[in-house]
């Protein structure tokens, strides 16, 4: 039986930097507290004066990285009161100018109102541009029928959850089906085509009676959509997978995307397929009733599907990523870590991602096994 645990949790390539929009590092935070104890001890224990009242000038604005009004307002205020109490001696003639750091500080105070009143309003615009598209595409589900599933996305676009590619598993009549598609373009111009799509696919995997119909309707979907839109030319790239009910066979059929990786016995090997036309270039009018490559699963196989931003992705002497030799090593331990390790590997040998990846984990898995 294979046993599939959370995803391992590794860092987020995309995650914002405190430069554009996230908290700022702790040492930020404390670095003004840092200086005026700093600056009050040293002079205290120096036997002479010293002339560096000029650090607390700098204090305010630091403030202003970190914290609200109030609390600009506050350290402004030790800074200036420091810097007027005769024992210090920081406001000698000549040293530190108070009416300047007095004036820097009350401009900071405003500049921390103003930052604070603009975080507000992304904060509320990120929420707002998280939940749509976390309901555009939700996470999946650990197990749909016997089928254990495991994703893995992430946008080429910085700050966004979704993109180009999209994927989905769900259950219907006629078993487990699921998708994995890559539509034109990438980043936020893409996700109303994404969205299009995966509606298409969650109506046809209740109503089409075979494999074949599904993609038939994903490529109907796209052909409508481009005439509707003016000037619009709209295709994407999928593969579309139907589980039979005991999840001991599966029907495979391919629109001009990667096809799957079979993983059995400690080797990794491409699905031979046919592949059809991407969608969105008249394969409805053109599809078999019946079709699709049927592959027999054993106990074990595990099915890896993975968008070109993985197979296509180059290191800085253009040397693609070598999926096939690496995906034995990096499965070796549990098939639900399988994608986390995969993104790992290939930004090692990457460094940078220029395109959406996507990758899906596929793990036959009968109800006996439970």
């Amino acid at each position: 039986m294979v046993k599939l645990l959370a995803p391992v949790r590794r860092r987020d390539p995309h995650r914002r930097g405190w430069l554009h929009g996230a908290p700022p590092p702790r040492w930020i935070r404390v670095l003004p507290v840092v200086l005026v104890l700093f600056v009050c001890v040293v002079t205290l224990l120096s036997p002479n004066p010293l002339d560096i009242g000029f650090l607390l000038g700098a204090i305010p604005p630091l403030a202003v990285l970190s914290y609200g009004p109030v609390a600009t307002a506050l350290l402004g205020t030790t800074v200036v009161t420091l810097l007027s109490v005769p024992a210090f001696q920081l406001n000698r003639p000549g040293n530190t100018d108070l009416e300047t750091v007095t004036f820097v500080a009350v401009l900071s105070v405003f500049l921390s109102y103003v930052r604070s009143r603009r975080d507000a309003q992304l904060d509320l615009e990120r929420t707002v541009a998280e939940a749509a598209q976390r309901a555009l595409v939700p996470p999946l589900p650990s197990r749909v029928g016997p089928v254990r599933c495991a994703g893995l996305y992430r946008a080429a676009q910085r700050g966004t959850l979704v993109g180009g590619d999209f994927f989905d598993v769900r259950r219907g009549p006629q078993g487990v089906r699921a998708v994995m598609g890559d539509v034109q373009g990438h980043g936020l111009a893409a996700v109303s085509t994404v969205a299009s799509l995966l509606g298409s696919f969650r109506e046809a995997v209740l109503d089409r009676t075979d494999l074949p119909g599904v993609a038939a309707a994903l490529d109907r979907r796209l052909v409508v959509d481009s005439q509707e839109v003016r000037h619009a030319e709209l295709f994407a790239t999928a593969v579309l997978l139907e589980f039979d009910g005991d999840a001991e066979s599966v029907r495979l059929v391919t629109c001009g995307h990667p096809p799957p990786v079979l993983l059995r016995d400690g080797h990794a090997e491409e699905v031979g397929l046919v592949p059809w036309t991407p969608l969105g270039l008249g394969l409805s009018d053109g599809v078999p009733r019946r079709g699709g490559h049927v592959l027999p699963l054993r106990r074990g196989d595990v099915l890896f599907l993975a968008s070109d931003g993985v197979t296509e992705a180059r290191d800085a002497a253009g040397v693609f990523y070598p999926l096939l030799d690496r995906l034995p090593r990096l499965a070796a331990v549990d098939p639900a870590e399988l994608a986390d390790h995969v993104m790992a590997d290939l930004l090692a040998h990457c460094g940078t991602l220029s395109d959406d990846v996507t990758m899906l984990v596929l793990v036959p898995h009968p109800p006996e096994d439970d």
